[in-house]
């Protein structure tokens, strides 16, 4: 059972962490479903990628992005990294005393009502389909689930670098995803949060029954209904959002912007001694 937000809180800001800039699919969410809430984000630039690091990397770079958020009074937690909500989550849920919302339980949710066959597909980083986060919790939720895991490591470099239609991206698009293609899955999970900024040629190259699952919009989703209960949905007041990374600020800020659709008027960076 998650801790309570309460009431006296809801004016509070929400902490948002990612290993980089993917986690801004986060917040475009947030700020689609929920302009009013103010966001708190951390982009761990200097210590990117977390999808191939060791499962106790990640759980020790996850307490400690959780740790510097804190210190900002949020009411809550949003890990925007499917690698770290994989790795990482339980811990997190453990020792902050706020609630914690990771990618993983929203975007399964999700792909198990939208499915019809009962076959899903999920692609993601190396750390992510390894720790078969999203497959235990789609068994868990039935058993009859099949699913089939593709790691897609380029789709993050394609997203960053702005490469998301052309040939470059449907040529590795059609080559990570042929397999999938003759799976007869109905369901596609994209459990990077950089992929939903490939989401049209990844459409492209399934067949069209194919429902893509953004586990962003998913867990915006979950976190508006968990607020929305406590009654600790932020009043009509105007947000003032917080950039920070520990590296490379004026990188995150123009890549960032192609995540956002909007400008991000200013990044702070944070040293690592802070943490």
């Amino acid at each position: 059972m998650p801790p309570d937000i309460g009431l006296e809180n809801r004016n509070k800001p929400i902490g948002v962490f990612d290993s980089g800039v993917g986690g801004l699919s986060v917040v475009r969410e947030f700020f689609r479903q929920f302009p009013s809430e103010e966001i708190v984000y951390f982009g761990d630039t200097a210590r990117y990628p977390y999808g191939t690091r060791s499962p106790e990397r990640v759980r020790k770079l996850a307490m400690q992005n959780a740790a510097f958020l804190m210190d900002f009074d949020v009411k809550m937690l949003v890990v925007a990294c499917n690698t770290a909500s994989s790795i990482a989550l339980e811990l997190l849920e453990k020792k902050m005393p706020i609630p914690v919302i990771g990618v993983v339980k929203p975007g399964s949710h999700a792909a198990a009502r939208a499915t019809r066959s009962w076959k899903i597909g999920i692609i993601g980083t190396n750390a992510t389909i390894a720790s078969e986060s999203y497959q235990k919790i789609l068994e868990s939720l039935n058993p009859n689930i099949e699913t089939f895991p593709i790691a897609c490591p380029l789709f993050v470099a394609l997203a960053e670098e702005g490469w998301t239609i052309g040939p470059v991206a449907r040529l590795v698009a059609e080559t990570y995803l042929a397999d999938l293609r003759g799976e007869n899955i109905d369901t596609l999970i994209l459990g990077c949060t950089h992929y939903p900024l490939l989401r049209s040629v990844i459409a492209e190259t399934m067949s069209e029954g194919v429902t893509l699952i953004d586990s962003a919009e998913s867990t915006v989703k979950e976190v508006g209904e968990l607020l929305d209960n406590a009654g600790a949905l932020r009043e009509n007041e105007k947000p003032e959002h917080r950039f920070m990374v520990s590296d490379a600020p004026e990188r995150f800020r123009q890549v960032g912007e192609r995540f956002l659709g909007k400008q991000i008027l200013k990044v702070n960076k944070v040293s690592l001694e802070d943490f």
